[in-house]
């Protein structure tokens, strides 16, 4: 191996520390509890190291970002994959989704509630963000109907699933209607 290899190396290696120590934290304490100077005392490196890798939080943020979206994308495609049947497959989609926004709530933030930089629908999209919402499509466009186009249903249909994520976490729903409410979406939105 080279030295510039090498260097590159412990180049993504830090910047993958960066990242899920961000993210860490996050988890713990809220994203107001990320700062530079924090995660530059959490990886043990000076804060000018951490800006050789991303301009500030902003950045960080939209890392956390693409990390959750490729992470949302497998889990969405997991659950989707045990079934042939287009209902079960839905719903097993839709407890999938709300199950990520539940258990990672530091990345579920960065990809839809706080500014990383990041261009949604658009195409310079990052290709992370994009596949995620393909791996919706990909079982959702089959069940929106005659006649409505299946991107705009996917669309209409993780709204639903956003809100109930987003609600659910504030405490604004209860919690043991969930399966219900998954429920009630699969048989109300989706042509199964």
């Amino acid at each position: 191996m080279s030295v510039q290899e090498r260097k590159q190396r412990e180049r993504a290696d830090r910047e993958r520390l960066i990242v899920a120590t961000a993210r860490e934290l996050a988890e713990q304490r809220g994203w107001d509890a990320v700062t530079t100077r924090r995660l530059a005392e959490r990886i043990e490196y000076s804060q000018p190291v951490l800006y050789s890798h991303f301009r500030g939080k902003r950045e960080i943020i939209g890392a956390v970002a693409l990390q959750g979206a490729a992470e949302l994308a497998a889990a969405v495609r997991a659950s989707a994959s045990g079934t042939d049947a287009p209902r079960e497959r839905v719903t097993a989609l839709a407890r999938a989704y709300l199950d990520f926004a539940a258990r990672n709530p530091a990345a579920y933030d960065a990809l839809f509630q706080l500014d990383g930089g990041l261009a949604f629908a658009r195409e310079d999209t990052p290709e992370p963000l994009k596949d995620a919402f393909a791996a919706l499509l990909e079982s959702l466009g089959e069940v929106a109907g005659d006649g409505v186009h299946p991107g705009l249903f996917t669309e209409v249909f993780w709204a639903a699933l956003h809100g109930l994520a987003t609600l659910t976490r504030a405490g604004r729903l209860l919690p043991e209607d969930a399966a219900q409410r998954v429920e009630l979406l699969v048989d109300r939105l989706a042509v199964v």
